[in-house]
């Protein structure tokens, strides 16, 4: 497995990331987690002819990735049936059961990455001294074809929310 330093840090440190970087073109590899029922989700054929966004954060526990998962649900409102929102963390799968209740969390699906890190290695998302996810967020369109990506430099940052939702609209029309 590919293991890279010097892309982002945590606790101030350079962080190694497992994994290499999906481009847009690339076609987007399949990727099983856990839904907050513990059973297993294939990400991309569960979600077989939609467009897909998803969305790889640390954790539901912090106050960007909670933010971010909020920010995506109410957007979810607004999008056409064909548009579905990932969100992806290493959290438990009971505890984003919990959080999504507390959060009335109920139109993004919000799978663990947990067990194997299946998402994390396959997507370059994997903070191995962590076991956590960077946030990272992507688009795939109908036919698996990575269409758009945004790996974010910290931890902290928000993705560009206006982009993902005009490359989302765009794959669908396209």
């Amino acid at each position: 497995m590919i293991r890279r330093s010097g892309l982002i840090q945590f606790k101030g440190k350079d962080a190694t990331i497992i994994g290499d970087d999906v481009k847009p073109g690339d076609l987007a590899p399949e990727f099983v987690v856990q839904t907050q029922n513990w059973e297993p989700f294939q990400g991309l054929a569960q979600t077989a002819g939609k467009v897909r966004i998803i969305a790889a954060v640390p954790s539901l526990d912090t106050e960007v990735c909670d933010r971010e998962t909020r920010r995506f649900n109410q957007e979810a409102a607004s999008l056409s049936e064909d548009i579905v929102i990932l969100v992806i963390s290493m959290d438990l799968p009971f505890a984003q059961k919990r959080w999504c209740g507390a959060a009335g969390i109920d139109r993004v699906i919000v799978l663990s990455d947990h067990m194997q890190a299946d998402f994390g290695e396959k997507y370059g998302c994997l903070i191995e001294e962590a076991r956590l996810l960077r946030r990272a967020v992507f688009v795939v369109d109908r036919n698996d074809r990575i269409v758009y990506t945004e790996y974010l430099p910290a931890l902290g940052l928000e993705p560009n929310y206006q982009a993902v939702l005009q490359a989302a609209q765009s794959a669908l029309v396209g």
